[in-house]
């Protein structure tokens, strides 16, 4: 005879339990935070039955339990808060980049934990044969060209500025679109002329049809991959047609396709700018989509101005600087 003091056997002790017994060993189990001791005395049964309870409630479904990769679930959550804080319509984060050796992550390797987020970003525009692809300059996008990007066949990539008097490869826009439309499976435009030319030279080449052909291309674009520049002051990597000694850059806070801005968003010039063969900033904010690619506290306040003047709507970020900027709101 029983025990008043053993719990009762149920028929399913050693088969397949009610649904409603799995319920209710995994509701007290899970969600109420009971042990497999309160359990088993409050549904009469053993704690070794509590335990194929819970086992076979998760075989079931009724419990279902995920296991995510370190930071996956934060990051995700991370993106959207970034992009609403900052009034974009979506971030894109990368990997957690390494630890600063000995100051900060290379370039290139920024490039490598860059370069599928960016690929992920120009394949949810939806481009198809024919449409514009703008590229800007600048060390960021071009060490992402040197990776794999998602093929966008027939794509016409055009540069954003010139720039093939430049001698550093990141500042030949050139080459960076090469790179990018071999990636692509896209169509290259090539600008054969020089960012800043002089007075008789930019007459010469807004005449010449082979530049106005690429130049047209520019209020046609769906889309533009573009760095954020640092504080033009502030950097010890630089464009050599942008005169560093010029008083009013000192309000610039960064600049996207050599077009500078403050903090308010608001284009800053320099002398001779206004010869400068690179896209107006109205035109940047009339693209509909403007990815943009930066790392890095410096870069922090040129994302925010230019997030605010609508220069980019997208940004592809790593996590450290995607905190920094809910930081700095």
């Amino acid at each position: 005879m029983q025990s008043p003091d053993t719990p009762a056997q149920t028929p399913a002790e050693s088969g397949t339990f009610a649904p409603s017994q799995l319920y209710a060993a995994a509701k007290m189990y899970y969600e109420e935070d009971a042990t497999q001791a309160q359990v088993a005395a409050k549904l009469r049964v053993s704690r070794a039955t509590v335990s194929r309870l819970l086992s076979q409630a998760r075989r079931q479904g009724i419990v279902r339990i995920e296991v995510r990769a370190p930071h996956e679930g934060d990051e995700a959550d991370l993106a959207g808060t970034v992009a609403e804080a900052v009034g974009l319509q979506r971030v894109y984060l990368s990997a957690p980049l390494p630890a600063p050796t000995p100051a900060k992550p290379t370039v290139e390797v920024m490039g490598s934990y860059l370069a599928p987020a960016v690929s992920r970003a120009l394949t949810e525009v939806g481009l198809v044969p024919g449409d514009v692809l703008l590229v800007s300059s600048g060390r960021t996008v071009y060490e992402v060209a040197q990776f794999d990007l998602e093929r966008i066949p027939g794509v016409l990539v055009v540069p954003t500025v010139g720039g093939n008097d430049q001698p550093e490869g990141w500042y030949q826009t050139n080459e960076i679109t090469r790179l990018i439309s071999t990636k692509l499976g896209g169509r290259p435009n090539y600008l054969f002329a020089p960012a800043l030319p002089g007075p008789d030279l930019y007459d010469t080449l807004h005449a010449d049809p082979s530049i106005q052909r690429v130049l047209d291309l520019w209020p046609r674009a769906r889309c533009a991959l573009m760095g954020v520049g640092a504080p033009p002051l502030l950097r010890d990597d630089i464009p050599q047609f942008v005169p560093t000694t010029a008083a009013s850059l000192r309000a610039a806070v960064g600049d996207v396709c050599s077009r500078f801005y403050d903090r308010a968003g608001e284009p800053v010039d320099f002398p001779g700018g206004e010869r400068l063969i690179a896209v107006d900033l109205p035109v940047l904010q009339q693209i509909p989509v403007g990815i943009a690619v930066a790392v890095g506290s410096e870069k922090v306040a040129p994302i925010l101005a230019g997030a605010r003047a609508g220069y980019f709507n997208r940004l592809v970020t790593d996590p450290a600087t995607a905190r920094e900027l809910l930081e700095s709101k």
